[in-house]
């Protein structure tokens, strides 16, 4: 027979300590998991990083627990409050500044596999793009590592993105092509660079191994893009607009089309793993009719400006709303 369920409260009054237990199977962590057995694993990871952050006091809620009262910037998810949870003390503090951004999904060192490709690699093989990297917004920074370092490209046009879930005949006739001359191409590469390795010092044949790593990988992207060539092309009742918003000024259009886009690829299955980049540049941006007083990124660095730090929440919270609209 299963052992009884441990109440959390006691567990914890028995050891003594104020102690963060792990997750453990006999400790259930709500009246619903004791009732119904513990939920059903995450089959899906979504990774969003914004690089101007986010207005910290303006995010995170004053009080603990779950019912804390909305701040202005959660304000758009509150439909959602039941869905999601807010950590905070999770920011890498030795790793501030722009530098170091690209930091955000791979713990202390940029280059490190990233959060999202670790999950890539466990369930990657049962869709027909293991990741999808996408940036809003034209000024693009890495935020997706493999496990040998490789940056992995993010895509910054809606249409590509687009193109790439729902091409046509002539499209995937097109892609094969390119796919299977680059493919000759690497192994070409490849055989000059096994026999260079056998004249050159201990440590450049280290970096060639790293260099093996990354064309290994590429290998298997495009092996695993050619296998999956001839599916049936998902339908989507879903049109683009005329033209690519690229512009800075016009990010905040091309983040919620890229949002549309990653509902639509996780819907039809084609990927579970995605992260999106929100880009952040000196656009000054016009909402609701009214022309904020000065750019995206002179707004992050407020000085505690009680305007600025006004308009930047106002840009904040559309990004908010578009999250929102993408959970709904």
């Amino acid at each position: 027979m299963p052992s009884p369920a441990l109440p959390r409260r006691q567990t914890l009054k028995a050891a003594g300590v104020t102690l963060a237990l792990p997750m453990l199977e006999s400790v259930p962590s709500s009246a619903a998991e004791v009732a119904g057995g513990s939920q059903s694993r995450a089959k899906r990871l979504v990774c969003v990083g914004a690089y101007l952050g986010l207005h910290q006091s303006s995010f995170f809620p004053k009080t603990n627990g779950r019912d804390y009262e909305v701040s202005p910037l959660l304000q758009p998810l509150a439909r959602h409050r039941d869905d999601f949870s807010v950590l905070s003390g999770l920011d890498h503090r030795a790793k501030n500044g722009h530098g170091n951004w690209a930091n955000f999904l791979c713990g202390q060192n940029v280059g490190e596999i990233s959060l999202d490709q670790l999950v890539a690699n466990e369930i990657g093989d049962a869709t027909r793009f293991a990741s999808l990297q996408l940036s809003a917004g034209k000024y693009s920074r890495n935020m997706s590592y493999t496990a040998d370092g490789v940056a992995l490209p993010m895509i910054q046009r809606p249409s590509v993105v687009y193109g790439k879930l729902f091409a046509t005949a002539e499209d995937r006739k097109r892609t094969e092509y390119l796919l299977r001359s680059g493919q000759s191409s690497l192994d070409k590469v490849t055989e000059e660079a096994r026999r260079l390795q056998r004249e050159v010092s201990g440590r450049d044949r280290q970096k060639l191994d790293e260099y093996f790593g990354s064309v290994r990988a590429v290998e298997n992207r495009m092996r695993k893009h050619l296998e999956g060539i001839d599916d049936p092309i998902p339908r989507v009742d879903y049109e683009l607009p005329d033209y690519d918003p690229v512009a800075p000024t016009l990010m905040l259009e091309c983040e919620s089309i890229m949002y549309d886009l990653m509902a639509l690829a996780l819907e039809t299955d084609q990927t579970r793993v995605v992260t999106m980049f929100l880009a952040g540049l000196g656009q000054v941006f016009t909402i609701d009719g009214e022309t904020l007083q000065a750019g995206y990124h002179a707004l992050s660095h407020h000085g505690n400006d009680p305007e600025k730090i006004r308009d930047l929440v106002r840009v904040e919270r559309e990004h908010m709303k578009r999250l929102s609209t993408f959970l709904d």
